[in-house]
């Protein structure tokens, strides 16, 4: 024991004779693991966070001050290793897992895709092309809003999802109105609905089909 370094802060009245890479943050006003050149303190995130996320992260004041979204547990001062989305939200890298693992790949806090999608959305597109709408229900239209962009399309209406038109991303919500079928007669059938005279709600080219 006489040749170990033992670590000693006077502030947090913390021993350990463990080297973990030990080093009180003030900013966090608490003792991290790690190493001090490997993390910076973040003043508005309130959180020391890697190196690497200096110049790239997304800043959401207080961020660590909040519970993680699945497990509602303290996320500032807690021992398990925290995962950071590219939207901000902090989330334990457990619960993280867990819920990838379960199939939930958005932000439970603002919806906000976690891991890249790619793949997901061109499986998705084959599939939906793959599975053609009921005679009812084709050529109807409805506008979504996409929680990866955060822009409005107005998309061909499928049971199996709505693709944001801006970014590919099928991870959207319906927004304002109802259906609309597309005039046949009067627009091309391959077109794209958000051509000229067919770009809102009761525009030319389509009708309303809201319920």
């Amino acid at each position: 024991m006489a040749d170990e370094e033992v670590y000693f802060c006077r502030l947090c009245k913390l021993y350990d004779d463990e080297d973990k890479e030990q080093y009180h943050c003030e900013g966090c006003g608490l003792c991290r693991v790690g190493g001090r050149v490997k993390y910076f303190h973040c003043n508005t995130c309130e959180l020391c966070l890697p190196r690497d996320m200096e110049n790239s992260h997304k800043c959401i004041e207080k961020m660590s001050k909040a519970n993680c979204p699945v497990c509602l547990e303290d996320i500032h001062t807690s021992r398990i290793v925290s995962h950071v989305p590219p939207c901000g939200h902090l989330i334990h890298r457990p619960c993280f897992h867990d819920l990838i693992k379960a199939g939930f790949y958005a932000c439970p806090t603002c919806g906000t895709s976690m891991i890249k999608m790619k793949e997901l959305w061109k499986s998705l597109d084959e599939e939906i092309e793959e599975t053609p709408m009921p005679t009812e229900y084709a050529d109807l239209f409805c506008n979504v809003l996409c929680r990866d962009c955060h822009k409005e399309s107005l998309t061909a209406f499928h049971v199996l999802g709505y693709k944001c038109l801006a970014c590919g991303s099928y991870n959207t919500v319906r927004s304002k109105g109802g259906l609309f079928r597309k005039q046949v007669s009067r627009t091309d059938k391959n077109e794209d609905p958000r051509g000229p005279g067919s770009s809102s709600m009761g525009a030319e080219g389509f009708s309303d089909e809201s319920e």
